[in-house]
């Protein structure tokens, strides 16, 4: 556990907690900052590797955020081609975050933010660390994000496909992006589907589906804690209890008549909590996935593997090396269903990956051992 200080009012102040999701190291040293700060000012202390521990009014501290973003924002470059462009965006998003991640709050025993006209944040720190334990220093970027966090778990994500709403948790990815789920509510059943695994299951949004179109038993499994109880949660109040939630682990023991992935998208490292569910590092999950496969189907059974080709359009993966590792497993395609993003990113034309997002696709693979 790594613990801060600093000087106020020329006395040293107890210790607190160092806290981060992103598991960013502690700064350096802190300076205790208020309203009169500038952005400028606080860019370049935060730059020099200096937190910024926020002493003035809460809502002065949300515009200081703001304003400091839109000037690391100005030096953001982007190279020619979508692979380097890409790339070049990664690393501007990484900069930003270690920027903007050393403005500070500290949140008291009770996570009360003792801060001018400040909200009432314990019920959201709560739900996301679990009871507290003494005082805490955190990123005021990673606040905003739990208050957030919060208001989504409370409010939920309406799904069509359900007809219901899918609470997400703090740290589990939320089910916005509605064209994976529909390929799931549609794509034809094996002949015998008695059984399914839904593996990563995240929020539970996709077991649901599953539970809804007949499968008599399921087994959801994740790797994150926060998504096994955030599974259970949801599932619990759909009232879905022939859903079976086990982890951490991607593959329960046994096999299953369907096996059902979908996992991160992208290749690379996720820079916080909720780019796990965006970015598959090395892409191991997707590569667990194909090579555990043909052990976990029942005879006659299929996986499907939902995936987007946003990868490919950004020349971080070929189609053609895809296919090469769903060979290699011992397993061929025997259809394949695809749709196009319906999200607000996907027309998004101030993003710098707007190209490549106006082509993408989603497909659903049905997958069987050769």
């Amino acid at each position: 556990m790594s613990t801060v200080c600093w000087t106020e009012d020329h006395n040293t102040c107890p210790t607190a907690r160092w806290h981060s999701e992103n598991g960013a190291p502690p700064p350096e040293s802190l300076v205790v900052v208020d309203d009169w700060i500038t952005a400028d000012a606080a860019c370049r202390t935060a730059r020099a590797g200096t937190g910024l521990l926020w002493r003035g009014d809460f809502h002065n501290a949300r515009q200081l955020l703001r304003a400091m973003g839109r000037r690391i924002d100005r030096r953001i470059s982007l190279g020619d081609g979508p692979a380097e462009a890409f790339q070049r965006y990664r690393a501007s998003r990484r900069r930003r975050a270690q920027v903007l991640g050393k403005l500070l709050v500290l949140l008291e025993d009770d996570y009360s933010l003792a801060l001018r006209r400040a909200p009432d944040v314990r019920g959201a720190c709560t739900e996301a660390y679990g009871a507290p334990h003494g005082r805490m220093v955190v990123a005021l970027t990673e606040l905003l994000g739990v208050l957030g966090a919060a208001q989504w778990r409370e409010k939920g994500v309406y799904v069509p496909a359900l007809d219901d709403r899918i609470h997400p948790h703090y740290g589990v990815f939320s089910p916005v992006r509605g064209e994976y789920v529909d390929l799931v509510a549609s794509a034809p059943l094996p002949a015998r589907a008695e059984t399914a695994f839904d593996l990563g299951t995240g929020t539970g949004v996709l077991a649901a589906i599953l539970d809804r179109r007949g499968i008599r038993r399921i087994i959801a499994t994740d790797n994150s804690l926060r998504a096994l109880t955030c599974a259970r949660a949801n599932l619990d109040r759909l009232g879905m209890s022939s859903v079976d939630v086990r982890g951490p682990a991607l593959f329960p023991d046994g096999k299953a008549d369907l096996v059902v992935c979908n996992p991160p998208w992208l290749p690379g490292t996720p820079t916080s909590v909720l780019e796990s569910g965006v970015y598959d590092e090395n892409s191991s999950m997707l590569h667990a996935f194909l090579s555990g496969l043909p052990a976990h189907l029942n005879p006659g059974g299929e996986g499907w593997l939902i995936l987007s080709d946003l990868p490919e359009r950004l020349g971080l993966r070929t189609h053609g090396e895809l296919l090469h590792r769903i060979t290699t497993a011992g397993l061929h395609i025997t259809a394949q269903l695809t749709t196009r993003p319906t999200h607000r990113r996907a027309h998004d034309s101030t993003s710098p990956l707007h190209h490549a997002r106006t082509r993408e696709t989603t497909s659903l693979y049905r997958l069987a051992p050769r």
